[in-house]
């Protein structure tokens, strides 16, 4: 069964509603993966959108956890965050939110657990060709992650998409220190 959402205009207002939740928090995110490519034009679906927010504490999280619950969402894993915070964060699992009474999309939700995650988050952008006002890793992380770790068809293909959107400014040199990055802290 495909659960993928093929309207952009769906995913654009779930995650604007999510983010909205975010920056009134003053909680540092990046988009990340695929919804990059999507964002960018390329014509595919998804379920998920890939979030990864600055290293949050267990108080931190209840709170967050709390604004999103009163902003209509949900997650999947359950509805105590102390539990979740200690089982899912805390081990470097993500949770995933959707709104309440919904299947799809999800909003996958990641806690900065690594320097490789530290750096997009601080070298997050805002990315003009998209026309959206979220942060993004930036397109150098995302080519990288497609092609060193995540490698599936669907990431090579967006890897390619975005190649070729940015073609000549792509900086390959930051690709390549990225990719060196992922095997240092994620290829063991």
């Amino acid at each position: 069964m495909d659960r993928s959402v093929n309207d952009s205009s769906v995913l654009v207002t779930f995650i604007a509603d999510f983010v909205r939740v975010l920056e009134a928090r003053g909680i540092k995110y990046a988009i990340v993966s695929g919804f990059v490519a999507i964002a960018h034009g390329r014509s595919r679906g998804t379920e998920d959108i890939d979030v990864i927010v600055e290293k949050l504490s267990a108080n931190g999280f209840e709170s967050l956890f709390g604004a999103l619950a009163s902003a209509g969402f949900e997650c999947i894993q359950g509805g105590k965050p102390e539990e979740l915070y200690a089982d899912y964060l805390a081990e470097n699992s993500s949770l995933r939110f959707v709104r309440t009474g919904e299947f799809v999309p999800e909003m996958e939700l990641k806690l900065s657990k690594d320097a490789l995650d530290e750096k997009q988050l601080a070298e997050r952008t805002k990315l003009p060709l998209t026309g959206l006002p979220f942060y993004f890793s930036t397109i150098e992380t995302n080519i990288a992650f497609k092609e060193e770790l995540l490698k599936s068809p669907k990431d090579i293909a967006d890897s390619r998409h975005l190649r070729t959107v940015y073609e000549g400014d792509v900086d390959e040199g930051k690709v390549g220190r990225i990719k060196t990055l992922i095997r240092k802290y994620r290829i063991r």
